[in-house]
């Protein structure tokens, strides 16, 4: 919103938010990391998006004096066999220009986190940590300065054509499409973009288009250190990613408060907006369990999904996963922390749609609408580089 009010300064746009108060959700319950570029597969919209987004996030928070700390991070290999694995991702990290990247040894481990052991790391200095619950605010504050509009406590349930001219236009139909939200008000717009998350797939069958990708909601929760441990974490340090499994395995991530967290897993939430253990809603339970996807994804990773829900229930086997990294952290160092749901965009092939989806949809309202159906991560250390992609998408469909 905030770019397409400053490419368009003529053109009026309003924010529509369910909630009563901006970054509520998946932008307020992330690990705050503002990543490199490192993993993601050289070429794709993934990998330029995060070193063009995290080069403008360090930028943006210069210009708007918002702390960060570019505390870096290590990618740990604790065995033998994930040696390669870890060359193979510093060689893929230096196609994708990521700054700065070096591959060291046991003793620079130790150097640069004494509790941390290794057999080798790959060092990313300029890997860094924000509040992005401030930066999304300090976008929302650019948007209204320049014009915009926010209406917060608007959740959309309807979008349709107007019949008639409304009676704000005085040349026709120059606001045909009706958005109505669940207390019944309702907003005349020429064009919409929808950024839903976790609603995406739900907001695109309102107006009529497609249902895939569906949304699958994924909890990860995170432990924490105690304040008085926290001494034990310098930067980021995270484990050598199984290219076989989707998520990123549990890491350690310092925070800008202070703290330092540790996580996450990833299990089914049977809510989509479920951050809480025992948090269910029937309605998304069934969406989720009674799509074909879900199903083959499950089967593919029947071991791996076993282990994860056993962790979850047990921090001991939490715990283990951490002491690989640092010995000295015990059960008796952590307690149980927040939790984030990511929006995991899914196909019905049981495939996990790891790049960007754009789709509007035919006749009347869906040529008129444009759904960013999926940003995966690292969508907010790349957020200033995809809005500039989501603006130059609506130019076009548009027409702007």
């Amino acid at each position: 919103a905030r770019e397409l009010v400053r490419r368009h300064p003529s053109l009026a746009f309003a924010v529509l938010e369910k909630e009563q108060e901006l970054a509520h959700h998946q932008s307020g319950h992330n690990s705050g990391v503002i990543h490199s570029g490192i993993y993601y597969k050289p070429g794709s919209l993934k990998a330029k998006l995060c070193v063009q987004g995290a080069a403008l996030c360090y930028e943006y928070c210069d210009q708007k004096r918002i702390p960060y700390k570019q505390c870096g991070k290590l990618i740990v290999a604790v065995e033998q066999d994930e040696i390669p694995r870890l060359k193979a991702l510093y060689e893929r990290g230096l196609q994708n220009n990521v700054r700065g990247l070096k591959l060291i040894g046991a003793k620079e481990i130790q150097a640069k986190e004494p509790f941390c052991r290794g057999l080798m790391a790959l060092d990313s200095p300029y890997t860094g940590i924000v509040n992005y619950k401030q930066v999304a605010q300090s976008y929302a504050e650019d948007f209204q300065e320049a014009g915009g509009t926010i209406l917060t406590d608007f959740e959309v349930t309807n979008m349709e054509m107007a019949k008639e001219s409304s009676s704000e236009s005085e040349d026709g139909l120059k606001y045909p499409v009706i958005v109505r939200n669940s207390k019944g008000q309702q907003i005349y717009c020429r064009h919409i973009v929808t950024c839903a998350g976790l609603y995406s797939d739900r907001l695109s069958e309102i107006s009529g288009c497609s249902p895939e990708p569906r949304i699958v909601p994924f909890r990860g929760d995170y432990l924490v250190l105690k304040p008085e441990k926290c001494y034990m974490v310098k930067g980021n340090i995270y484990p050598v990613p199984n290219p076989h499994f989707p998520f990123l395995g549990f890491h350690f991530t310092p925070r800008m408060d202070g703290s330092v967290w540790l996580g996450p897993n990833a299990v089914l939430a049977f809510k989509r907006e479920g951050y809480k253990l025992f948090d269910f809603s029937t309605g998304d339970f069934l969406d989720a369990v009674m799509y074909s996807g879900l199903w083959k994804l499950v089967l593919r990773n029947l071991s791996y999904g076993l282990s994860e829900m056993y962790r979850a229930c047990f921090l001991s086997a939490q715990v283990k996963q951490l002491q690989k990294f640092i010995p000295e952290v015990t059960i008796n160092d952590v307690l149980r922390g927040p939790s984030g749901v990511r929006a995991q965009a899914l196909d019905s092939d049981g495939n996990l749609v790891d790049d960007f989806v754009f789709d509007g949809g035919s006749g009347d309202i869906g040529s008129r609408i444009l759904h960013v159906r999926n940003a995966p991560s690292p969508a907010a250390t790349s957020s200033l580089a995809i809005a500039k992609m989501i603006a130059d998408e609506a130019k076009q469909r548009f027409e702007l």
